[in-house]
Order: C-alpha cells, then sequence, then structure tokens
C-alpha cells in the first residue's frame, strides 16, 4: 500500500459523515400544510354556516329547538317535586284525524266522579313555534289539575316542517275534539278557559279572537269553534301577540327574526299579508274573555304583554296582571312562572288559581 492509499484511508476515516435529510426536519413543513388546509376548511365552514343562517331559517330553528327542548326537559324534571298524588291522566289522543302532529293529553283530579264535569283548561305550549311538546308542561298542568280542573295539553306542528296558521287550525280542531269528548274527559263545555305560555300564548288568543270577533274569523278563513260565552277566561303567560312590536326588540332580533322566517315560511315575514293576522292585539274586542297576563321584568317580550293588556284595558275587556318593576330582584326571564322553587313563580301559580276560581264559576 503506497502513501496515496494510507492518507486515502485516513481521510476517509476522518471525514464527517455524509448529510442526510432529517426526518424531523421535514415534519414541521407537512405540518404547516395540515394547519393551512384544516384553516381553509374551517374558513369555509364559517362562511357557509353564515350563508346558511342568511338563506334558511332551518339552521336557526334546530339550534333554537335544540336548546329550548333541553330547557324545556330540565324545566319539567324540577316541576316533578311539586306535582300532587291523586291526578288522573288520559293521554295520546289524537285530535284530528290523520295529523300525526295532533295528539292531547288531559288530566283531572282522579276523586272525580264518573259523571263529573269540571271546568276545562286548554294548555298549549311554548317554543318559539319551532320547539316544545306537551310533555313538557305536563307536570305544570298536572299541578293545575289537582286544583279541580280538567287541563288538556295540546301538542301542534312546528316551524319550520310546517307553517303558520297550521298550529291555529290544529287547535281550533282541538277544542272541537274535547267538546265532542266531553263525557269521556270530564269536560264541562260551558266553562272553557284557554291558556299558554310564549308561542302558545300567541296561538290561544288568537284563538280566542276568532271565537270573538266574527269579523276576524271570516278575515281568517275560519268558523268558531264555540260560543264565545262558553270560553270564561285566558291565562297568558309570556308571550308575543304584535309582529310590528318584534321589531323594536333589539335584546332579541336575530332570535325573532329566525324564528318568524321558521313559522311563517317567508323570509320578509313583517310584509306577510296572512301572518298579519297573528298580531292579534290589533284585532281583540270588547268580547275578549278576562285575561290573566303576565311576563317576567327580564322577559325581551314583556313589553308584548303590557301592550296586549293595555289595548284589551282599553276596550273593557276584564284583566288581572302581574308584571314587575325594571330593578325588581331576582330579575325574572322569560317563561319565569315554571320555576316554582322561586317566589314569584309561586305568586304567579296563586294569583292564576285565583283567577280561575273568580271565571270558572258554575
Amino acid at each position: 500500500m503506497n502513501f496515496i492509499s494510507i492518507r486515502s484511508m485516513a481521510t476517509k476515516r476522518n471525514s464527517p459523515p455524509p448529510k442526510t435529510k432529517s426526518k424531523k426536519a421535514g415534519k414541521p413543513r407537512h405540518g404547516h400544510k395540515r394547519l393551512k388546509r384544516l384553516a381553509i376548511a374551517l374558513v369555509v365552514l364559517v362562511i357557509a354556516g353564515w350563508l346558511s343562517f342568511r338563506v334558511s331559517p332551518w339552521p336557526g330553528s334546530l339550534f333554537i329547538r335544540y336548546a329550548f327542548d333541553k330547557g324545556g326537559r330540565k324545566t319539567a324534571q324540577k316541576l316533578e317535586k311539586y306535582v300532587p298524588d291523586g291526578v288522573s291522566s288520559v293521554t295520546n289522543l289524537q285530535y284530528r284525524p290523520g295529523d300525526k302532529d295532533a295528539y292531547l293529553d288531559a288530566y283531572y283530579p282522579s276523586n272525580t266522579a264518573s259523571n263529573q264535569r269540571l271546568p276545562t283548561i286548554v294548555w298549549v305550549h311554548g317554543g318559539a313555534w319551532v320547539s316544545g311538546s306537551k310533555e313538557t308542561v305536563a307536570n305544570y298542568v298536572k299541578i293545575l289539575a289537582s286544583h279541580g280542573y280538567t287541563v288538556v295539553a295540546i301538542d301542534y306542528s312546528i316551524a319550520p316542517e310546517k307553517h303558520y296558521p297550521l298550529p291555529v287550525v290544529q287547535t281550533d280542531a282541538a277544542l272541537r275534539y274535547v267538546q265532542a269528548n266531553a263525557a269521556r274527559l270530564h269536560i264541562d263545555p260551558s266553562r272553557f278557559i284557554l291558556a299558554g305560555d310564549s308561542a302558545g300564548s300567541q296561538i290561544a288568543a288568537q284563538v280566542a279572537t276568532i271565537i270573538t270577533n266574527p269579523a276576524y274569523a271570516r278575515q281568517m278563513g275560519m268558523a268558531s269553534p264555540m260560543a264565545s260565552q262558553q270560553l270564561k277566561g285566558m291565562l297568558l303567560n309570556c308571550g308575543a301577540y304584535d309582529i310590528a312590536l318584534t321589531q323594536k326588540t333589539k335584546a332579541a332580533r336575530d332570535f325573532v327574526h329566525t324564528v318568524l322566517w321558521a313559522y311563517s315560511g317567508h323570509k320578509d315575514y313583517v310584509h306577510d299579508a296572512e301572518l298579519q293576522y297573528a298580531s292579534v292585539a290589533d284585532y281583540v274586542t270588547k268580547d275578549f274573555p278576562p285575561s290573566f297576563i303576565t311576563a317576567g321584568n327580564a322577559d325581551p317580550l314583556e313589553p308584548q304583554s303590557r301592550e296586549l293588556a293595555s289595548r284589551l284595558s282599553a276596550v273593557g275587556v276584564p284583566l288581572s296582571t302581574l308584571f314587575y318593576p325594571a330593578d325588581h330582584e331576582p330579575q325574572l326571564p322569560h317563561e319565569y312562572q315554571f320555576d316554582l322553587d322561586q317566589a314569584d313563580g309561586r305568586n304567579a301559580l296563586n294569583q292564576m288559581v285565583g283567577f280561575l276560581g273568580q271565571y270558572t264559576k258554575p
């Protein structure tokens, strides 16, 4: 081996190993690309979501339905401890043939005699016209029934699957059904109370206007389901009664826009000629039934209840109202009357029971 060969071998031994690409060095570049793709996908989803809320009431309505139904189940569970023993029921009666949404439940005291007829409350549940069910109000109406009433809770079609005025038509059908089945359900057809909460209050008030205002019934293209003297009173909790006022409800404008778009089936619901008849405050007369009206001081819809009370008072309708000053504590939210853990909720219930006793006397 010559000197050159030896030096060459020594050089090879002492030379640093050839450079190779590090696998770790490549990861940040690939990770960056993945993050970039993820960010783009998220932006696309956000834009698509934003557009869907602008072109359809479905996304917003389903979100509201999920939240409201969850809250409704929670409220029903909290009320369970207040339901007394001794309330019987007949459930899931289809009140409109062929209509899969048209079922009702009836509750009455268990000690009711077989031939006894009781004054009857027909309760229309709330849920912003896009949610809710007769089950969510079941415990509350059982409490009312324990005071000596037959209480009927009805289901109806909700939006955006179905549109106005179908719930009004269904409530009309429910009233006809319970009269036809009065003996079975212990109903005194001469002593009805229409009741509701939130959207259900609006529906109940609209049906009452059909019953007591013949000109309005003709405009609606509907016949009254009963004589006006059969309807003795109204229990109206936290409702909406004037579409025009919803435009002034800044705290819940997006919410109101979504649910009224869903309910009417028209994005420009403000100019929907048919939906204008849902503004029952514009059509009440002196023949509207005596009414109990309440709303909490932190309820965005409270001005609606105050306005309806003002218009009913102006035409001479007997009223019992329960409102609260702005600084009342605790602040009372929408549907506060269902919270019987609070003194104000119990007070609302007691006042309703007192109102019922006054206007359902034989």
